[in-house]
């Protein structure tokens, strides 16, 4: 008897074990409103809005279960193995725990062993019909590492009803039914009832138990699962009923049952859920980890302490002066590479040749005295040879000082050097409002070079206006003076001048 018990309680710890397997199949989709059920609507709608952070339970299906194999009584006389038979209702409470009322009847009978006759037992026959509510508990629903799963493992306990009835073999071959027991603390027989009746119950007992046990179901389909599970049924002190004999300080009687299942989810799928023992509760956390549809992201602000456009975390330079320009690490600006910064530079194009520079970033280039008449001369000379070209009445000195000349390689394009040039130029010329500048090109021995002459001079006051915001009315347009014909200069002036000048010949424009 023990050791068939120990065998079915291998197979069936052999099979939990080793079955390891998952399915793919996240079993539902939490926008779907039809599987809510109308308490739970109120929960949904929160949760749509990203006002509470958990979906609401879904509605899930019924299980209608049939069972059968073997059943055991487990007492004073030795029990032969028996079989029965049932079915059950299981609805989940949530994802692991769920109740499950059941129906199950039982032929059940015993034979003495030689000590069990030599006290007086006798060979016994029993029918049993038990209804029970359990609690089941699954214990691999939920995981971190899978899906849904395709096997639940289960443990379960929880209350039964039983009602069964004996019949006990005389040595005379008479069988009759019993239904009293023996007096407290002495051994025996149960008392027995004369004939087949007795207050009409023809010998029924009504006795209450507890049942604990555990099972796997291997999940077939979405529909169908099957199953294997062992309980033990614990009748209550004082119904030693089950056998025909009370053996005195022994324990009660109790039924082992190992059935196989056949289960089936009832319900809509339409408006149901599988039940929610198949459904993995992390696979709304995980998706969302993998794939967010559901997750409200704030917007992202990025801290810029000094407000010069880089944020911080590449900021290497992260408290430049506010209206500082940075470049693209957010370090200040250094234009001539003299170590002072543009926005501390007050002489922001320092040629190298006068490095190193004081502290506002001017130069120390000492013009030699031997030339200083030399070049007021030429100047002098230079402005009278413009103001006479154009009808003025000679440059005057607005105190802006020298200025760059601006040099082309090829066509009237301004480089990038060119370009930072003629932005400091306009520094300048913004802190000297009283001065104009003469913009001045060269280029006279063919028509082709007076062209160019004057489309280099007309780049330079086209990029001065439009892109440093210089009044065209400052600036003033000669071309095709003798010189290097890749050169246009800038000098500074009180003087008038032409603004604009036409193309001289506009269909050798380059």
């Amino acid at each position: 008897m023990n050791t068939k018990r120990i065998v079915h309680l291998g197979i069936f710890l052999f099979l939990a074990l080793s079955v390891n397997a998952q399915s793919t199949d996240w079993g539902w989709n939490w926008r779907d409103s039809a599987v809510v059920p109308a308490k739970g609507m109120e929960q949904r709608s929160k949760f749509m809005a990203n006002d509470y952070p958990y979906p609401p339970k879904p509605r899930s299906q019924w299980e209608l279960g049939f069972a059968g194999g073997t059943s055991m009584i487990i007492g004073d006389v030795r029990s032969k193995v028996g079989f029965g038979g049932g079915f059950s209702f299981r609805k989940a409470l949530g994802h692991i725990v769920s109740l499950r009322a059941s129906y199950f009847g039982s032929f059940n009978s015993g034979e003495p062993s030689d000590y069990g006759k030599s006290i007086g037992q006798l060979p016994y026959k029993t029918k049993t019909h038990s209804g029970s509510l359990d609690a089941i508990v699954s214990l691999n629903t939920a995981s971190n590492y899978r899906g849904n799963p395709k096997t639940n493992i289960y443990v379960l306990g929880g209350y039964s009803l039983i009602a069964s009835q004996v019949t006990i073999e005389t040595p005379t071959g008479d069988r009759i039914y019993y239904a009293a027991g023996v007096p407290s603390g002495q051994s025996g027989l149960l008392t027995t009832v004369a004939g087949d009746e007795h207050n009409g119950r023809k010998g029924w007992s009504m006795m209450q138990g507890f049942s604990i046990g555990g099972g796997i179901a291997f999940k077939l389909s979405n529909k169908v699962n099957i199953g294997l599970e062992n309980k033990t049924t614990f009748i209550s002190p004082g119904y030693d009923l089950s056998d025909g004999f009370v053996r005195a300080g022994n324990s009660n009687d109790f039924y082992n049952a190992t059935t196989a299942r056949l289960n089936i989810n009832i319900g809509s799928t339409s408006k149901h859920v599988q039940p929610l023992w198949w459904l993995n509760p992390n696979n709304y956390i995980y998706n969302e980890l993998n794939k967010p549809q559901h997750m409200k992201f704030p917007k992202p602000v990025l801290d810029d302490a000094d407000g010069d456009g880089i944020t911080d975390q590449f900021d290497l330079e992260p408290n430049t002066p506010a209206g500082a320009k940075v470049d693209s690490h957010g370090r200040a600006l250094d234009t001539d590479g003299d170590g002072i910064p543009d926005f501390k530079d007050k002489e922001i194009l320092t040629s190298q040749k006068c490095f190193p520079v004081n502290n506002d970033g001017v130069g120390t280039c000492p013009e030699p005295s031997c030339c200083t008449e030399l070049r007021d001369a030429v100047n002098k000379l230079r402005d009278s040879v413009m103001a006479g070209g154009y009808g003025g009445q000679g440059a005057g000195n607005c105190g802006i000082g020298d200025l760059p000349s601006i040099k082309f390689k090829s066509g009237s394009k301004l480089s990038k050097d060119a370009q930072t040039m003629l932005a400091a130029v306009a520094q300048k010329m913004n802190a000297n409002p009283t001065c104009k500048v003469r913009v001045v090109g060269y280029g006279t021995s063919t028509k082709k070079a007076q062209q160019t002459s004057w489309e280099r001079v007309n780049a330079v006051i086209k990029y001065l206006v439009e892109k440093q915001g210089i009044s065209e009315s400052r600036l003033i347009f000669a071309y095709g003076q003798e010189g290097d014909a890749d050169t246009v200069d800038l000098q500074g002036t009180t003087e008038d001048g032409p603004n604009t000048v036409p193309a001289p010949h506009p269909n050798l424009k380059g």
